[in-house]
């Protein structure tokens, strides 16, 4: 069940001191979808046991509970506000300008006000890494890319995952489809399944899923058809051991906590080299990574990293361009 504004203003006069505490508003999907919303709770749980302090959160149901419980939050004296997602982005403009002695972090959006942290990933390069992981994997040389809203921002994954699916076989095919336009994208395992099962009928033997809720249909389509799947945001082997090839990590948990403790106004871009995106290796994928395959990505990720690879980034030019 969803707290209510109500509930969320009774926490929040429950909680007392509010004053230093932090509130994290996680974005549609909820913040147990196992994947971009988990991760950012993640980081929230990891600064609450290490400072031994509460903070505040709240779950958006639908688009109109943005504002209302951001401001909620504001009016108690929460701070920092931290806000899950770039559709929250307008939301921290307005409402930041208005609390000018309160601190704000959003992720994946630029917020120009003074007293507002924007954190945003080279997600371009983690996928990098991941679209050549598929093709190094697949047998039929051809690769699958489900996205959840389509935006510019999942864009930038697709991108970057076909660019490194070519880097490492130039005659890889690379099929993609969103799931849809608009924030129910993201939730939505059974449109998840559908897409990637047409894939497969396609010949697509690997699956990158850049969906939130959404991949968790995608995983277990790959599961039942015997294909490779590829997690994202969160280190997701572990939801299909056997399936799951990598995931594409990104590390919203670390972004959060780092903004629990302390907010730097200003724009923040986290990459390899920052360690705020990586593919992720583990006791449930290893089997599936051979030293060869290991090898060409890290060779490939060290040269990312120098600058010898540009990765494109479709933001940049509203076009996918390498």
């Amino acid at each position: 069940m969803k707290p209510t504004l109500l509930a969320l203003a009774c926490l929040t006069l429950a909680a007392g001191a509010a004053k230093a505490q932090p509130a994290v508003i996680y974005d549609m999907g909820g913040k147990f979808d196992k994947s971009f919303n988990e991760a950012a709770y993640n980081g929230a749980e990891r600064w609450k046991k290490e400072s031994g302090k509460a903070y505040l959160d709240f779950e958006i149901a639908n688009e109109a509970q943005r504002e209302q419980a951001m401001r909620r939050m504001a009016d108690k004296g929460a701070n920092p506000i931290i806000a899950i997602g770039f559709s929250q982005g307008s939301t921290v403009e307005k409402v930041s300008k208005d609390f000018p002695k309160l601190q704000f972090a959003i992720i994946d959006s630029v917020v120009k006000n003074p007293n507002v942290e924007s954190i945003v990933f080279k997600e371009q390069e983690g996928s990098f890494l991941v679209g050549m992981m598929a093709a190094l994997a697949s047998k039929t040389g051809k690769v699958g890319f489900v996205g959840g809203m389509d935006i510019p921002l999942i864009r930038k994954f697709q991108c970057g995952y076909e660019q490194g699916a070519k880097y490492a076989n130039p005659k890889a095919e690379v099929t993609s489809n969103m799931t849809g336009t608009t924030p129910s994208a993201w939730n939505d395992p059974t449109r998840g399944a559908e897409l990637a099962k047409a894939q497969f009928a396609k010949g697509v033997d690997v699956v990158f899923a850049a969906a939130g809720g959404t991949g968790i249909g995608v995983y277990q389509a790959a599961k039942d058809a015997g294909k490779l799947a590829i997690g994202v945001d969160s280190n997701q082997n572990h939801l299909q051991p056997g399936t799951m090839l990598t995931s594409m990590v990104k590390r919203v948990d670390v972004a959060v906590f780092n903004a629990a403790k302390k907010t730097n106004p200003g724009v923040t871009v986290l990459g390899l080299k920052e360690g705020g995106v990586d593919y992720a290796l583990d006791q449930h994928n290893e089997k599936l990574v051979s030293a060869d395959m290991k090898k060409r990505v890290d060779a490939a990720k060290a040269d990312i990293i120098a600058g010898k690879i540009k990765v494109a980034d479709y933001m940049a030019d509203n076009a996918c361009k390498y």
